[in-house]
């Protein structure tokens, strides 16, 4: 069976394990998939995410590079929140801005081998979570659009990550010994009182079982970029990342808008 489309991220579902939806073509159920051999063949087209042209290479996850410098979708604010001015009524595309930005977002921590920290727009949530592979996670704080959201992470990136390590995500190389209300709580300590207003009083940790058989020990990462067919038995998924043969692992989010057949090949 062979299917055929645009890449795109992949659509999650917070289940016991974490349910994975690839839209290629069709809905391919992808935990259904763990232990089939498959092949991914690049056909060599990338089609903008935003304008729908073709484009030789793609900028910040499937742009072009006139839609990287011009699209709201690519603007810094995305990156940076902190930077965003869509409660000042600014932005490279007001309406945009207002109904993506200028909405309820929330500060959070993370766990993985780490904590890290943190924004994602309310309606994000758990999705933003498991893409990023994390463990487990808690709200620190919820505030009425991106910038107030980016002024808190700025003042918490003093005590915690805001990247996740990935090779050590993909090893599952979680510290047990994380207690995310502990680390949320402890923050009152250090943190002046206007941050503070902002605190979440719900303190419900949530915990992500991914499907993954068996993690790797190491890990070798694929693109297609490199090689236009990849292929191996589908051992597991976690955050955005197929792991192939117990270790060679595709980050399906970085080659969004990459036109390729995916096909089942025992």
């Amino acid at each position: 069976m062979k299917y055929s489309g645009l890449l795109r991220k992949m659509r999650v579902t917070h289940l016991d394990p974490v349910q994975y939806e690839l839209e290629l073509g069709e809905t391919i159920i992808m935990n259904e998939l763990i232990g089939r051999k498959i092949r991914l063949n690049f056909s060599g087209e990338i089609i903008c995410v935003c304008c729908g042209k073709k484009t030789k290479s793609s900028f910040n996850q499937g742009f072009c590079f006139s839609c990287f410098q011009n699209s709201p979708e690519s603007s810094e604010c995305i990156i940076r929140p902190e930077l965003c001015r869509a409660h000042l009524n600014e932005g490279r595309d007001i309406e945009w801005e207002l109904s993506n930005h200028n909405q309820p977002h929330v500060v959070y921590l993370a766990a993985s081998d780490s904590v890290k920290v943190g924004v994602t727009r309310h309606t994000q949530m758990p999705a933003r979570w498991i893409d990023q592979g994390a463990s487990s996670a808690i709200i620190i704080a919820e505030v009425s659009n991106r910038y107030l959201a980016g002024m808190l992470e700025v003042e918490l990136k003093n005590h915690f990550k805001d990247k996740t390590n990935w090779q050590r995500m993909l090893r599952n190389e979680i510290d047990d010994s994380i207690d995310l209300v502990e680390a949320k709580w402890a923050l009152e300590e250090v943190l002046p009182a206007d941050i503070i207003q902002y605190f979440s009083e719900d303190d419900t940790i949530i915990h992500f079982n991914y499907p993954v058989g068996e993690y790797p020990s190491k890990v070798k990462s694929m693109s297609f970029d490199k090689d236009k067919l990849i292929e191996g038995t589908l051992t597991g998924i976690k955050g955005q990342y197929l792991i192939l043969d117990g270790m060679n692992v595709l980050n399906l989010r970085k080659h969004t808008a990459y036109q390729i057949d995916l096909e089942l090949i025992d």
